[in-house]
């Protein structure tokens, strides 16, 4: 898992983002990001349902598209991996955000 942990950093990094300051919510985000790049060869987000298809999937590969809009609006993105700086120093837990993924895009 340390080369989950360390993408994350860089992609957090990259986009001017802090990682998920509570370190066990964090190792279980980290894991499913994990599990997903073992069972499907890429990054897929461990909070949402996929194809299972790189192709089909690419607007969740994390970071997903939707990371951006949701840190701006929320502080976080859908499954509170990334931080914006001013939602992370505020000590506020993660909350469930509205899936910014549209509907069409989901498996049946």
């Amino acid at each position: 898992m340390t080369n989950t942990k360390e993408f994350a950093r860089k992609a957090a990094e990259k986009n001017g983002w802090v990682l998920q300051p509570d370190k066990d919510f964090l190792k279980s985000i980290l894991a499913g990001l994990d599990a997903t790049r073992k069972k499907h060869g890429y990054f897929l987000c461990p909070c949402r349902e996929g194809w299972g298809e790189k192709d089909q999937d690419r607007d969740i590969i994390c970071p997903c598209r939707y990371a951006h809009i949701d840190i701006e609006q929320y502080g976080q993105c859908y499954c509170g991996l990334f931080l914006s700086e001013e939602k992370a120093s505020s000590g506020e837990a993660p909350v469930s955000i509205p899936d910014s993924r549209p509907e069409e895009l989901y498996p049946d």
